[in-house]
Protein backbone atom coordinates (compact mmCIF):
# COMPACT_ATOMS: atom_id res chain seq x y z
CA UNK A 1 0.00 0.00 0.00
CA UNK A 2 0.93 3.47 -0.56
CA UNK A 3 0.53 6.08 2.01
CA UNK A 4 0.21 9.37 1.74
CA UNK A 5 0.71 11.59 4.80
CA UNK A 6 0.52 15.52 4.81
CA UNK A 7 2.66 16.44 7.86
CA UNK A 8 6.36 15.70 7.80
CA UNK A 9 8.22 17.02 10.64
CA UNK A 10 5.12 16.47 13.56
CA UNK A 11 5.24 13.24 16.14
CA UNK A 12 2.53 11.93 14.19
CA UNK A 13 4.01 12.37 10.59
CA UNK A 14 7.27 10.21 11.88
CA UNK A 15 5.55 7.71 13.38
CA UNK A 16 3.68 6.90 10.66
CA UNK A 17 6.83 6.95 8.68
CA UNK A 18 8.24 4.50 11.20
CA UNK A 19 5.08 2.24 11.46
CA UNK A 20 4.43 2.09 7.51
CA UNK A 21 7.44 1.42 6.53
CA UNK A 22 7.73 -1.24 8.97
CA UNK A 23 5.02 -2.50 8.02
CA UNK A 24 6.20 -3.07 4.19
CA UNK A 25 4.22 0.02 3.38
CA UNK A 26 5.54 2.65 1.44
CA UNK A 27 5.32 5.77 3.04
CA UNK A 28 5.72 8.96 1.27
CA UNK A 29 5.65 12.26 3.90
CA UNK A 30 5.37 15.66 2.93
CA UNK A 31 5.66 18.48 4.89
CA UNK A 32 5.52 22.64 4.72
CA UNK A 33 8.95 22.62 3.04
CA UNK A 34 7.14 20.77 0.15
CA UNK A 35 3.71 22.62 0.49
CA UNK A 36 1.16 24.38 2.40
CA UNK A 37 -2.25 22.19 3.06
CA UNK A 38 -3.62 26.01 3.02
CA UNK A 39 -3.00 26.06 -0.56
CA UNK A 40 -5.95 23.55 -2.21
CA UNK A 41 -4.32 23.33 -5.39
CA UNK A 42 -1.31 22.19 -4.52
CA UNK A 43 -2.92 20.23 -2.25
CA UNK A 44 -5.11 18.45 -5.17
CA UNK A 45 -1.72 18.32 -7.11
CA UNK A 46 0.58 16.52 -4.68
CA UNK A 47 -2.80 13.93 -4.12
CA UNK A 48 -2.77 13.56 -7.92
CA UNK A 49 1.12 13.11 -8.47
CA UNK A 50 1.77 10.90 -5.96
CA UNK A 51 -1.92 8.92 -6.88
CA UNK A 52 -1.76 7.05 -3.07
CA UNK A 53 -3.77 4.15 -2.21
CA UNK A 54 -4.44 6.16 1.66
CA UNK A 55 -4.26 9.50 2.37
CA UNK A 56 -3.42 10.76 5.94
CA UNK A 57 -3.58 14.13 7.51
CA UNK A 58 -1.20 14.36 10.39
CA UNK A 59 -0.54 18.15 9.74
CA UNK A 60 -1.96 20.30 11.89
CA UNK A 61 -1.43 23.60 13.83
CA UNK A 62 -1.07 21.85 18.01
CA UNK A 63 0.55 24.77 19.65
CA UNK A 64 -2.31 25.30 21.76
CA UNK A 65 -1.70 28.29 23.88
CA UNK A 66 -0.11 30.09 21.14
CA UNK A 67 -3.24 29.34 19.05
CA UNK A 68 -5.30 32.19 21.51
CA UNK A 69 -3.51 35.04 19.49
CA UNK A 70 -2.83 33.22 16.05
CA UNK A 71 -6.32 32.39 15.41
CA UNK A 72 -5.87 32.64 11.20
CA UNK A 73 -3.20 30.62 11.26
CA UNK A 74 -4.76 27.56 13.76
CA UNK A 75 -8.12 28.15 11.35
CA UNK A 76 -5.42 27.81 7.71
CA UNK A 77 -4.17 24.79 8.58
CA UNK A 78 -6.54 22.79 10.74
CA UNK A 79 -9.58 23.68 9.19
CA UNK A 80 -8.75 25.14 5.25
CA UNK A 81 -6.23 23.07 5.44
CA UNK A 82 -8.36 19.73 5.97
CA UNK A 83 -10.81 21.04 3.80
CA UNK A 84 -8.25 20.93 0.82
CA UNK A 85 -7.43 17.47 1.23
CA UNK A 86 -10.85 16.15 2.23
CA UNK A 87 -11.83 18.04 -1.21
CA UNK A 88 -8.45 16.20 -3.21
CA UNK A 89 -9.61 12.63 -1.41
CA UNK A 90 -13.53 13.01 -2.50
CA UNK A 91 -12.08 14.17 -5.84
CA UNK A 92 -9.75 10.96 -6.74
CA UNK A 93 -11.78 8.98 -4.56
CA UNK A 94 -9.07 7.79 -2.10
CA UNK A 95 -9.39 6.64 1.43
CA UNK A 96 -8.60 9.55 3.51
CA UNK A 97 -8.37 9.23 7.75
CA UNK A 98 -7.85 12.62 9.38
CA UNK A 99 -6.64 12.73 12.72
CA UNK A 100 -8.13 14.98 15.04
CA UNK A 101 -8.26 15.94 19.14
CA UNK A 102 -10.12 15.76 22.51
CA UNK A 103 -9.91 19.10 22.66
CA UNK A 104 -13.15 19.78 20.33
CA UNK A 105 -14.80 18.95 23.94
CA UNK A 106 -15.32 21.09 26.59
CA UNK A 107 -14.52 18.54 29.23
CA UNK A 108 -17.16 18.83 31.65
CA UNK A 109 -18.71 15.86 33.68
CA UNK A 110 -17.33 12.86 35.01
CA UNK A 111 -18.08 10.05 31.75
CA UNK A 112 -15.90 9.18 28.50
CA UNK A 113 -16.88 11.20 25.41
CA UNK A 114 -18.56 9.36 22.88
CA UNK A 115 -18.45 10.13 19.28
CA UNK A 116 -21.75 11.56 19.16
CA UNK A 117 -21.35 13.81 22.02
CA UNK A 118 -22.08 17.53 21.51
CA UNK A 119 -18.70 19.15 21.17
CA UNK A 120 -17.85 22.51 22.90
CA UNK A 121 -14.15 23.57 22.35
CA UNK A 122 -12.54 25.59 25.08
CA UNK A 123 -10.37 27.48 22.59
CA UNK A 124 -8.89 28.42 19.48
CA UNK A 125 -7.05 24.71 18.70
CA UNK A 126 -9.96 22.65 19.59
CA UNK A 127 -12.67 25.25 17.75
CA UNK A 128 -10.17 25.26 14.46
CA UNK A 129 -9.75 21.60 14.64
CA UNK A 130 -13.73 20.62 15.15
CA UNK A 131 -14.13 23.82 12.10
CA UNK A 132 -11.65 20.84 10.23
CA UNK A 133 -14.09 18.04 11.06
CA UNK A 134 -17.07 19.87 9.56
CA UNK A 135 -15.50 21.01 6.99
CA UNK A 136 -14.88 17.52 5.95
CA UNK A 137 -17.87 16.29 6.68
CA UNK A 138 -19.69 19.24 4.53
CA UNK A 139 -17.67 17.85 1.65
CA UNK A 140 -18.25 14.34 2.02
CA UNK A 141 -15.60 12.53 0.45
CA UNK A 142 -16.83 8.94 0.23
CA UNK A 143 -14.80 6.51 1.80
CA UNK A 144 -12.90 8.75 5.03
CA UNK A 145 -13.03 8.64 8.45
CA UNK A 146 -11.82 11.30 11.77
CA UNK A 147 -9.52 9.72 14.00
CA UNK A 148 -9.76 11.45 17.50
CA UNK A 149 -7.45 11.06 20.20
CA UNK A 150 -5.43 12.85 23.17
CA UNK A 151 -2.42 13.37 25.32
CA UNK A 152 0.04 12.42 22.30
CA UNK A 153 3.37 11.51 23.41
CA UNK A 154 6.56 9.79 21.39
CA UNK A 155 10.51 10.37 21.00
CA UNK A 156 9.99 13.34 18.76
CA UNK A 157 8.82 17.00 18.57
CA UNK A 158 8.05 18.89 21.66
CA UNK A 159 6.11 16.46 23.88
CA UNK A 160 4.80 16.48 27.60
CA UNK A 161 7.39 13.20 27.75
CA UNK A 162 10.39 15.07 26.60
CA UNK A 163 9.23 18.35 28.53
CA UNK A 164 9.00 15.89 31.63
CA UNK A 165 12.77 14.52 30.83
CA UNK A 166 14.30 17.91 30.78
CA UNK A 167 12.91 19.66 33.78
CA UNK A 168 13.38 16.40 36.14
CA UNK A 169 16.92 16.12 35.27
CA UNK A 170 17.84 19.37 36.72
CA UNK A 171 15.28 20.29 39.32
CA UNK A 172 14.46 17.95 42.46
CA UNK A 173 10.98 19.02 42.63
CA UNK A 174 7.83 19.94 40.17
CA UNK A 175 4.29 20.88 40.28
CA UNK A 176 2.06 19.03 37.55
CA UNK A 177 -1.48 19.70 37.36
CA UNK A 178 -3.57 16.39 38.87
CA UNK A 179 -7.04 17.62 38.07
CA UNK A 180 -7.11 17.40 34.56
CA UNK A 181 -7.94 13.47 32.93
CA UNK A 182 -7.17 11.87 29.87
CA UNK A 183 -5.36 9.03 27.73
CA UNK A 184 -1.74 9.33 27.28
CA UNK A 185 -1.35 7.96 23.53
CA UNK A 186 1.54 6.63 22.12
CA UNK A 187 2.13 8.34 18.26
CA UNK A 188 3.51 4.89 17.46
CA UNK A 189 0.00 3.40 18.68
CA UNK A 190 -1.83 6.09 16.96
CA UNK A 191 -0.04 5.32 13.57
CA UNK A 192 -0.91 1.19 14.40
CA UNK A 193 -4.47 2.66 14.91
CA UNK A 194 -4.77 4.21 11.40
CA UNK A 195 -3.31 1.25 9.33
CA UNK A 196 -5.51 -0.83 11.08
CA UNK A 197 -8.46 1.46 9.92
CA UNK A 198 -7.14 1.58 6.23
CA UNK A 199 -9.09 -1.40 5.24
CA UNK A 200 -11.98 -0.74 6.53
CA UNK A 201 -11.90 2.98 5.27
CA UNK A 202 -11.22 1.75 1.87
CA UNK A 203 -14.23 -0.73 1.88
CA UNK A 204 -16.40 1.67 3.39
CA UNK A 205 -17.02 -0.57 6.48
CA UNK A 206 -15.61 2.08 9.14
CA UNK A 207 -17.04 5.59 7.92
CA UNK A 208 -17.63 9.08 10.39
CA UNK A 209 -15.78 9.62 13.71
CA UNK A 210 -13.82 6.99 15.73
CA UNK A 211 -11.81 7.49 19.10
CA UNK A 212 -8.71 6.14 19.62
CA UNK A 213 -6.10 6.34 23.05
CA UNK A 214 -4.10 4.82 25.75
CA UNK A 215 -6.02 1.78 27.54
CA UNK A 216 -5.76 3.49 31.38
CA UNK A 217 -7.14 7.19 31.74
CA UNK A 218 -4.73 8.97 34.33
CA UNK A 219 -4.17 12.81 34.96
CA UNK A 220 -1.08 14.34 34.15
CA UNK A 221 0.54 14.57 37.58
CA UNK A 222 0.21 10.97 37.25
CA UNK A 223 1.87 10.58 34.13
CA UNK A 224 4.85 12.74 35.00
CA UNK A 225 5.11 10.33 37.67
CA UNK A 226 5.27 7.56 35.41
CA UNK A 227 7.59 9.43 33.04
CA UNK A 228 10.32 9.57 35.92
CA UNK A 229 9.82 5.74 36.63
CA UNK A 230 10.67 4.91 33.36
CA UNK A 231 13.42 7.30 33.24
CA UNK A 232 14.82 5.98 36.22
CA UNK A 233 15.72 2.88 34.65
CA UNK A 234 18.28 4.76 32.84
CA UNK A 235 19.65 5.98 36.13
CA UNK A 236 17.93 9.43 36.04
CA UNK A 237 16.66 11.03 38.89
CA UNK A 238 13.21 10.62 40.05
CA UNK A 239 11.72 14.13 41.12
CA UNK A 240 9.41 14.58 43.86
CA UNK A 241 6.02 15.65 42.28
CA UNK A 242 3.77 17.76 43.90
CA UNK A 243 -0.14 17.83 42.66
CA UNK A 244 -1.40 21.26 41.57
CA UNK A 245 -5.07 22.37 40.43
CA UNK A 246 -5.42 23.81 37.09
CA UNK A 247 -5.89 27.28 38.25
CA UNK A 248 -2.80 26.96 39.96
CA UNK A 249 -1.24 26.86 36.71
CA UNK A 250 -2.63 29.62 34.36
CA UNK A 251 -2.43 29.45 30.20
CA UNK A 252 -3.37 31.82 27.31
CA UNK A 253 -5.73 28.54 26.88
CA UNK A 254 -8.05 26.80 28.86
CA UNK A 255 -7.83 22.82 28.82
CA UNK A 256 -10.84 20.05 29.66
CA UNK A 257 -10.78 18.66 32.54
CA UNK A 258 -12.15 15.83 31.49
CA UNK A 259 -10.46 14.69 28.07
CA UNK A 260 -11.03 11.03 28.03
CA UNK A 261 -12.46 9.72 25.17
CA UNK A 262 -14.61 6.62 24.99
CA UNK A 263 -12.88 4.63 22.32
CA UNK A 264 -16.04 1.45 22.13
CA UNK A 265 -16.46 2.18 18.52
CA UNK A 266 -12.92 1.90 17.10
CA UNK A 267 -12.85 -1.47 19.76
CA UNK A 268 -15.47 -3.07 17.59
CA UNK A 269 -13.11 -3.23 14.52
CA UNK A 270 -11.71 -6.22 13.89
CA UNK A 271 -8.51 -6.87 15.77
CA UNK A 272 -8.78 -3.18 16.98
CA UNK A 273 -7.48 -3.30 21.03
CA UNK A 274 -6.00 -0.39 22.85
CA UNK A 275 -2.43 0.08 23.53
CA UNK A 276 -1.00 0.35 27.23
CA UNK A 277 0.38 3.55 26.76
CA UNK A 278 2.64 2.69 29.48
CA UNK A 279 4.74 0.51 27.02
CA UNK A 280 4.80 3.34 24.68
CA UNK A 281 5.96 5.00 27.36
CA UNK A 282 9.17 3.10 28.09
CA UNK A 283 9.58 3.02 24.43
CA UNK A 284 9.70 6.92 24.06
CA UNK A 285 11.85 6.91 26.98
CA UNK A 286 14.80 4.53 26.03
CA UNK A 287 14.69 6.51 22.37
CA UNK A 288 15.12 9.54 23.79
CA UNK A 289 17.55 8.49 26.55
CA UNK A 290 20.06 6.40 24.22
CA UNK A 291 19.48 8.51 21.52
CA UNK A 292 23.19 9.69 20.41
Amino acid sequence: MKVLVFGRGGQLALAMRDQGTGAGHAVVCLGRESLSIADGTAVADAVRAHAPDLIVNAAAYTAVDKAESDAAEAYAVNCDGTRHIAAAARDADIPFIHVSTDYVFAGNGDRPWREDDATGPLGVYGASKLAGEQAMADLGPARSAVLRTSWVFSPYGANFVRTMLRLGADRPELRVVADQLGRPTAAHDIADAILLMAPFVADGSARGVYHFGGAEPTTWHAFAQAVFVSAARHGRPVPTVHPIATADYPTPARRPANSVLACDRYLALPGAVLPDWRIGLDKSVDALLTAG
